[in-house]
């Protein structure tokens, strides 16, 4: 199949203004379908929760958080993803105020320092975060109630002593009474456009969170614009991986499902991604690329130990050649092992979140799994350019999407420059931060810290952020990014980040690799001792060097014994104090240090 005929080729969707015409129209034409599959016990099959259902429950929901005098109030919303978090984000943004998603994994003093922030009356909290948000209470006096979201069989009655505490079940009982009652303020509660609907701080890898304030505009028209390019399979179902309180998942998951009328399908955690995708039948995963590389090095870990290692790639090469990856039948006859990991109804895999070694999307494409990536911020909705599902390029990130406007500013003599973008989707601005907004939002257009350039076709590419940049003495500018990719393609090599050191006898900054070795990937390799570690991890970086220009090269490797801290989306907090301590750099152990 020629997939560049498809190149101008946009799907046909529905237009929406707001959160709850989505909703609204989602629920008119899909009522009978599965809008969530879940599980509350690992042993139990898959339950279902249908487009009707989840929206009976939502209207309950709303109706009395309005009756409780919540309305135009913001609400927080914490825990594990779950059908009832989905729940009480749309009850809350259709028509009651503006959901504040906080990350669950965060210290009780952020959690605190976030809620205090955005000004949160009432806080959705999961069962296992209810004793959390209990002991913040007295630091937190604008909170009036806590809905404990809790599943059957959940013991949360020592909450419930405390009257500011009661739970979703609950609280969707009193609503169905009031609804019953002829209570109609929250169902026909107006909403516009340019209301905001979300405050969702981001996720403080570089200091303090900023409270990106989005629109319903922002959101419904990301993904409005985003279902042009990608659309699911009719009926489809979409695994749920990424925590929801992140933009990408929330829109690109969650509310792109609902749009289409597919089944959100909640993971039960990263370990049972393949479990729960073969059990459900999943079509499509979104997930960060850490993700698809962890599959993809395991794969390929497989092949060594079973001696099918030169097999597999001569199959690969066959495959890019004759270009088979559209030839499912022929591709599931080559790559049957491959294929098992995902079942047969596998429609794609969509990387987002960070950058992705083109090579694992490339090769996955040709084993018959299709891959696309797509880019993207939460200042934006977050999707800013994206693969078609049809047609794309492995090493992009894709084309700016249908209605937003990008450009390439103070370019280099290379041709790359920090990406700008402008349209539906740029956020509202900063909550109470009009200092940050307007360092961000130039004239209508989203400065996104990032480098990058588009080629001949419109198609962009990301380079690196320009807060990461290493500029030498000489004038040198030095991405990060780019280096990393280049060691990471050792096995050896698990995680890095490159960064520049000072060095006091030349006065100027030396490119520097901190690196989290693969220790097993070597000691199953043969290398057993520390002396034979080493070396091998240094001809990791010579050979990466080779591949850039001088000053572009690693001078400097410094290793760690622990993998680095990162956030809950899985990326590497690159400014986080703790992930530059080592255990010891190159000069040490040619001195006769070891591990």
């Amino acid at each position: 199949m020629n997939k560049k005929k498809y190149e101008n080729q946009l799907y046909d969707v529905s237009y929406v203004e707001t959160l709850k015409e989505l909703v609204d129209n989602s629920v008119l034409k899909f009522s009978g379908r599965a809008a969530y599959m879940y599980k509350d016990d690992h042993k139990e099959p898959f339950k279902t929760m249908t487009y009707a259902e989840f929206k009976d429950d939502q209207n309950a929901i709303g109706t009395a958080l309005i009756e409780r005098g919540f309305k135009g109030s913001k609400i927080a919303v914490i825990g594990d993803n779950s059908h009832r978090w989905a729940l009480s984000y749309y009850s809350v943004v259709c028509g009651v105020g503006v959901i504040v998603p906080i990350d669950r994994n965060l210290e009780k003093g952020e959690i605190t320092n976030l809620l205090q922030r955005a000004d949160v009356e009432a806080v959705f909290a999961s069962t296992k975060l209810a004793s959390t948000i209990a002991s913040l209470l007295e630091e937190l006096p604008l909170v009036k109630k806590v809905i404990i979201m809790a599943a059957p069989g959940d013991d949360v009655n020592e909450f419930l002593e405390d009257e500011r505490f009661m739970t979703m079940e609950q609280l969707v009982a009193e609503g169905k009474e009031l609804v019953a009652q002829g209570n109609l303020d929250y169902i026909d509660a107006e909403i516009h456009a340019e209301d905001l609907s979300t405050i969702l701080f981001t996720s403080g890898t570089t200091g303090l969170a900023k409270g990106v304030m989005l629109s319903h505009r922002n959101l419904s028209q990301n993904v409005f614009n985003m279902s042009k390019y990608v659309q699911i399979p009719d009926g489809g179902r979409v695994l749920d991986v990424l925590p929801m309180h992140h933009v990408y998942e929330m829109t690109c998951t969650v509310m792109t499902s609902f749009y289409q009328g597919a089944t959100v399908v909640i993971c039960e955690g990263l370990k049972y991604i393949q479990q729960n995708f073969v059990e459900a039948e999943c079509n499509i995963v979104l997930g960060v690329p850490l993700i698809f590389e962890n599959i993809y090095r395991k794969i390929w870990t497989k092949a060594e130990k079973s001696g099918n290692a030169d097999k597999l790639r001569r199959a690969i090469n066959m495959s890019m050649k004759l270009d088979l990856r559209n030839k499912k039948v022929v591709t599931k006859r080559l790559f049957k092992a491959v294929h098992d990991i995902f079942g047969e109804s596998l429609y794609i895999l969509i990387a987002g979140g960070a950058a992705i070694d083109p090579n694992v999307i490339s090769e996955f494409e040709a084993m018959g799994l299709p891959m696309m990536q797509g880019y993207g911020m939460t200042e934006n909705s977050p999707i800013i350019a994206v693969n078609q599902d049809r047609y794309g390029k492995a090493a992009s990130v894709g084309k700016p999407m249908p209605g937003t406007e990008v450009r390439i500013v103070d370019k280099d003599e290379s041709g790359i420059g920090e990406v700008i973008c402008k349209g539906p989707s740029v956020m509202m601005g900063y909550y109470k931060d009009a200092e940050n907004t307007a360092k961000t939002i130039k004239d209508g257009w989203l400065y996104t810290g990032d480098y990058g350039y588009l080629d001949e076709d419109g198609f962009l590419y990301i380079t690196g952020r320009k807060k990461n940049v290493i500029v030498t003495k000489g004038g040198k500018n030095i991405f990060p990014e780019e280096v990393e990719y280049y060691l990471l393609l050792s096995d050896f090599i698990s995680e890095v980040i490159v960064y520049g050191k000072h060095e006091e006898i030349k006065d100027d900054l030396i490119c520097t690799a901190i690196m989290y070795p693969d220790f097993k990937a070597l000691e199953n390799a043969g290398y057993m001792t520390d002396e034979e570690k080493y070396r091998k991890l240094k001809e990791a970086v010579e050979e990466a060097n080779s591949k850039m220009p001088p000053f572009k090269r690693v001078k400097r490797i410094e290793i760690r014994e622990d993998d680095f801290i990162k956030t809950t989306t899985l990326k590497i907090k690159r400014f986080e104090e703790e992930n530059y301590e080592y255990k010891f750099d190159d000069r040490d152990f040619e001195k006769g240090r070891r591990f």
